[in-house]
């Protein structure tokens, strides 16, 4: 899949090109087409550099969270929940333990230290699955609420907005956090449909009307507040957020006598290594879309686009955040290169650019993760997780470009 998008652009761009060469008159297309080459190669290592220090940052987090015990504190918690809606997988077993980790790590934004958790997970689950091919209920609904992408903390939007200069690199955070409550609320929803789970057990009501009660008066506060106030509480509660999750880490880390710094060290090292792993992928998508750009093809469907946005009498600003949500089904790492693409060509805080962060923390690569997870443990018959999936991704879309309206006019 991904060998056939990333040749796509190439191949679209020569297209492209030829045709402004020989339509238009416009040989320099090509000089244009090898600059954007060498130049997105430049900005890989840049990018990189960020995310080393990023990744190594909270991998080592992460690690003391998971020694000091907050790991399976979590799963203890959730362990009623889980077992109303994945009532095939016994209480206590690891697979709860590694779903929990999972979606702490997607929570906090890190989606390169949610993968291998989430594959272990899948395994753990396989092992109570009956059929080797076909995925089981628990399985699916593991697979489609970390499609939905639920992100409390995305770090990573916030490292590439200030590697690309944002003055509030976390003025995105209440956008995204309301867009992937209402991606991962349709994703839960679909899956309860399809599978007649009980979401009205009384254990279920528990865990998920305090839940929609608190983001339903949050909303409410919200709704009186001026699109200034917005952006301002969005940067407040962004920041101390994150400041408090490291600091609760390590205050808990040290009263239950871990040695945190030796323990940063260690989870530190593997951040470091996920992170040198990820330079050759991101490089090859951002070359690609940057050579699609230059080529003019991407300009030519966005204006497509933005005459039937136009034709419909609506806004036509967020048409430039579209390749981002297009892609981002397919490959998380052509997702990044077209967000970080926009925030070059239309400014960091633009409009454009703004949605097209929101819509890259509320959502995921949907096929990505179902051909790695399910492809782990030699699942061929997916049953309704693909169609569960892509409805959770759609609402994820919509609720960024409805919220980033509300927030930034």
């Amino acid at each position: 899949m991904l060998n056939g998008l990333w040749l796509s652009f190439f191949l679209v761009a020569a297209v492209a090109g030829l045709s402004r060469w020989l339509l238009a008159d416009d040989p320099a297309v090509f000089a244009a087409m090898v600059e954007s080459l060498f130049a997105m190669a430049k900005l890989s290592v840049e990018v990189m550099v960020v995310l080393f220090g990023t990744l190594t940052l909270w991998l080592g987090l992460l690690r003391i969270a998971e020694k000091a015990g907050l790991v399976d504190a979590l799963a203890r918690v959730l362990g009623p929940l889980f077992a109303r809606l994945m009532p095939e997988v016994p209480r206590g077993h690891p697979a709860l333990g590694l779903i929990t980790m999972n979606f702490a790590a997607n929570g906090l934004g890190l989606d390169n230290a949610a993968t291998p958790i989430g594959l272990k997970a899948m395994r753990a689950l396989q092992e109570l699955n009956p059929s080797s091919t076909t995925a089981s209920n628990a399985q699916i609904l593991f697979l489609v609420l970390n499609a939905s992408s639920l992100t409390l903390l995305p770090v990573t939007i916030f490292m590439y907005r200030a590697q690309q200069g944002a003055p509030d690199p976390t003025l995105v955070f209440l956008p995204i956090l309301l867009a992937t409550s209402a991606s991962t609320l349709v994703g839960l929803l679909s899956v309860a449909i399809m599978q007649r789970l009980r979401l009205w057990d009384p254990v279920v009501l528990a865990y998920l009307v305090p839940g929609a009660l608190l983001l339903g008066s949050f909303m409410a506060l919200l709704a009186g507040m001026s699109a200034t106030a917005l952006a301002a509480l969005s940067s407040l509660l962004g920041n101390l957020t994150l400041f408090g999750v490291i600091i609760a880490f390590l205050v808990i880390g040290a009263l239950r006598k871990v040695q945190v710094y030796e323990q940063f060290i260690e989870g530190a090292k593997e951040g470091f290594d996920v992170a040198k792993s990820l330079l050759p992928y991101l490089v090859a998508m951002l070359c690609a879309v940057g050579v699609l750009r230059a080529s003019g093809a991407l300009e030519m469907a966005l204006d497509g686009i933005r005459w039937l946005v136009a034709w419909g009498g609506w806004d036509t600003r967020f048409v430039d955040a579209l390749p981002t949500a297009m892609v981002k089904p397919f490959s998380g790492s052509a997702a990044r290169a077209m967000l970080i693409e926009t925030m070059q060509s239309q400014g960091v805080d633009s409009f454009p650019a703004l949605v097209a962060a929101t819509v890259q923390g509320s959502t995921e690569t949907t096929f990505y993760v179902l051909a790695v997870y399910f492809g782990a443990v030699g699942i061929q018959r997916a049953r309704h997780a693909v169609g569960c999936a892509l409805l959770a991704e759609l609402a994820g879309v919509i609720a960024a470009i409805a919220v980033c309206y509300w927030f930034f006019g």
